[in-house]
This record gives structure tokens, sequence and C-alpha cells, in this order.
């Protein structure tokens, strides 16, 4: 997800889940694949922080996307709490604002 109207759009008509480190905006798309969005603004941090956690959310999402469900729209937001997350963390809090969503498929739940 790149542009403004499509994070507007799943911003107002997605439901929302959130845990202490993480918020997840989820809202059912047309096809055949899952869209990503990550925000982490400013109050986080500086600017080595906040790519420090883009990336960690990008890697945790790229090695639990074959046990997506597809056909979703998704925007991770990090809170400030997530700027002394490890890594480990910060996959746990996606897996768990997913499960809640129920997104991860359900012969993948252990």
């Amino acid at each position: 997800m790149k542009s403004s109207r499509e994070f507007a759009n799943v911003y107002e008509n997605g439901r929302s889940r959130g845990n202490r480190t993480l918020v997840l905006y989820v809202l059912r798309n047309q096809t055949d694949s899952n869209t990503l969005g990550l925000v982490v603004s400013k109050k986080v941090g500086n600017s080595v922080v906040r790519h420090r956690l883009r990336r960690l959310m990008k890697e945790n999402y790229r090695l639990m996307e074959s046990r997506l469900n597809a056909g979703y729209d998704m925007i991770f937001i990090a809170k400030t709490s997530a700027k002394e997350a490890t890594y480990s963390e910060i996959g746990e809090a996606m897996t768990h604002l997913l499960r809640k969503s129920g997104i991860i498929k359900e012969d993948e739940i252990s």
C-alpha cells in the first residue's frame, strides 16, 4: 500500500485490533493477494528507530505471509512502546493481532 487514499480507505472501513506494541487495521479486498502498510510515526523515535521497526515488521510479515489467508488490506501501526521491542516481540505482537483478526489460516494455529 502506498497512496494515502488506500490508507484512508482501510482506516475508515476496516476493523482495528491492538495490543501494547502494535495496532492492526484490516479490510477485506476483492483480490487474491494481501497488501501491507506499515506506519511508524515520528513520536516513536528518530529515523534510525523508525526504520529499524519498519525492517523488523517487514521481515516478520515476510516470514508469516505463507500462513495468512489471502484477500486483505492490512496496516500495522507501531506504538511508542514498540521502540524497545525486540525482533521476536514484534513477531509475537503481529501474530497475536493476526490471530485476533482471523487472518492466520486455521490449520496453522498451534
